[in-house]
């Protein structure tokens, strides 16, 4: 469409591709950490607790520059990926995954873990009586009664790094074709004389993302547990 152009384009693409990756990548941690939380108890288990939701309280730049200092060329972590995998992480869209995942990655985690702690005890107790494994368990028991939680968490996870912006302009800048989510180039656009219309547009395409994710998340929801009632 010629009323779209090209930097429109890259940076929505370049967001869904983000934001998949930040999703797909988060979500077996994510996983993991709600049933942690949910499930045991350790010491240590309130500090796990907070660091999750960190990222909901700190502003977002402060987000993103403490992932400059620990994941840039520089950085402790940065330096160590550059040097043995040749992965780069600082200005790339790589970076940009890091940033939308830890962002995103406590809305995931309240979610599956409220579905986690829904989930009567005594269902598991009894798989495990009956000498089911605690993987054996997790996967035939909980996981399909999680289900709805764990959607509603993937689709919350992807809006949130899909209008993720002050940790990804932070760490890996705002570089059109390369790092410019779709957040980033709306700000481009209207800092300029002109970019309303494209400003608008890409605002447009954000509310039918963020909405058609919305419909597809309660449609495969109701459908996980209607197969889990049975009805």
């Amino acid at each position: 469409m010629d009323w779209f152009g090209q930097e429109e384009w890259q940076a929505v693409i370049l967001s869904l591709k983000v934001s998949v990756w930040a999703v797909l990548l988060s979500l077996p941690l994510g996983i993991l950490t709600a049933y942690a939380l949910a499930r045991w108890q350790f010491r240590g288990h309130q500090l796990l607790n907070g660091l999750v939701h960190l990222p909901l309280i700190l502003p977002p730049v402060v987000t993103g520059y403490l992932l400059l200092l620990t994941f840039g060329r520089r950085g402790l972590a940065g330096a160590w990926l550059e040097e043995t995998f040749g992965l780069v992480l600082a200005f790339r869209w790589t970076g940009a995954v890091l940033a939308a995942a830890i962002m995103a990655f406590p809305l995931m985690v309240r979610a599956i873990r409220l579905a986690i702690e829904a989930v009567d005890p005594k269902l598991e107790q009894a798989a495990s009586t009956l000498g089911a494994s605690r993987f054996a368990v997790f996967t035939t028991v909980t996981l399909p009664l999680i289900l709805p939680g764990v959607i509603t968490g993937v689709v919350l996870a992807f809006a949130k790094a899909m209008g993720e912006f002050g940790a990804t302009i932070t760490f890996v800048s705002n570089i059109p074709g390369q790092t410019q989510t779709l957040p980033s180039a709306i700000y481009t656009f209207l800092q300029v004389p002109g970019g309303e219309g494209p400003a608008l547009r890409l605002v447009i395409v954000s509310i039918i993302v963020a909405m058609g994710a919305l419909v597809a998340s309660e449609l495969l929801a109701r459908r996980a547990r209607k197969r889990v009632s049975g009805v």
